[in-house]
């Protein structure tokens, strides 16, 4: 797996001297390098990083905090990107963020490596508190943002939770793209998903006779 197509992560403060991407996207790849060598995640230095990446520790940790923040961008790095979304209607922008689950799904499909490493980093507690405190919950308060709007705009009925909205609409492709690997992820599998669930999701007034 490589990072040369990576997305540089866009989040966060920066301090001190300006951080140089291809000094990161060496770090992050001899992370990759030393994963693909089959070093367990649990096994992985700061030192033995930098040694591998040809720089010295201290230029790691100028950049995170700790091997769980590393780590999490790495992941995040293999991702499909965070997708712009439309803002034409609470639809698109369902369809935008769904498709980009049903991506990511077929690329921890793919690549071995990034699946084993995703399963190995929900067996360290502290590497999966720290992505899901800085991906899925990111994340899912871009969700609720977009159900809350489309609530106020008169797009969705207001007597639902908006969480239990977001469970109703993102459960499925998540059942389907991580509980069942053997399940297809075709293209339209986004908008079929959406247009079903926002029919019973609608204010009674606009929905389809």
């Amino acid at each position: 797996m490589s990072l040369a197509d990576s997305h540089p992560r866009q989040d966060g403060p920066v301090r001190g001297r300006p951080r140089s991407e291809a000094v990161e996207r060496s770090i992050m790849e001899g992370v990759l390098k030393l994963l693909e060598e089959g070093v367990p995640l649990a096994e992985l230095s700061i030192e033995r990083i930098a040694r591998t990446a040809g720089v010295g520790k201290a230029t790691i940790y100028r950049r995170w905090s700790g091997k769980e923040a590393l780590f999490v961008d790495v992941v995040r790095a293999a991702e499909p990107p965070d997708p712009e979304l439309p803002g034409t209607s609470v639809r698109d922008d369902l369809v935008a963020l769904m498709e980009q689950l049903r991506r990511r799904g077929l690329m921890t499909r793919s690549p071995v490596l990034l699946h084993n490493v995703i399963a190995q980093m929900k067996s360290s507690p502290k590497i999966w508190d720290a992505y899901h405190a800085n991906v899925v919950e990111p994340r899912r308060r871009k969700q609720h943002a977009i159900l809350r709007r489309a609530q106020e705009n008169g797009e969705l009925r207001t007597d639902l939770d908006v969480d239990v909205m977001n469970d109703l609409i993102f459960g499925p492709m998540l059942v389907r793209a991580v509980m069942r690997p053997d399940a297809d992820l075709p293209e339209g599998l986004a908008e079929q998903m959406v247009d079903a669930v926002l029919e019973g999701l609608r204010p009674v007034s606009s929905r389809t006779p």
